[in-house]
């Protein structure tokens, strides 16, 4: 069950990680919109690694 799990979270990463971070490299915009882009990415990272702790400390706790 938790090597799905990991296997989930990491295809998670992966999405943002190509369809996130894609625009902040190769995006013709300009610096703002990249940099607003890159904080909605980063927190988008922060909240799937906080969900995944939460979801593996109920997984410990049963």
């Amino acid at each position: 069950m938790k090597w799905l799990l990991y296997i989930l979270f990491a295809l998670l990463y992966l999405i943002v990680t190509f369809f996130g971070l894609g625009p902040v490299l190769f995006a013709d915009g300009s610096t703002t919109e990249r940099m607003v882009t890159l904080v909605v990415v980063l927190l988008i990272y922060v909240l799937i690694t906080f969900w995944l702790r939460n979801v593996l400390k109920r997984l410990r706790n049963r």
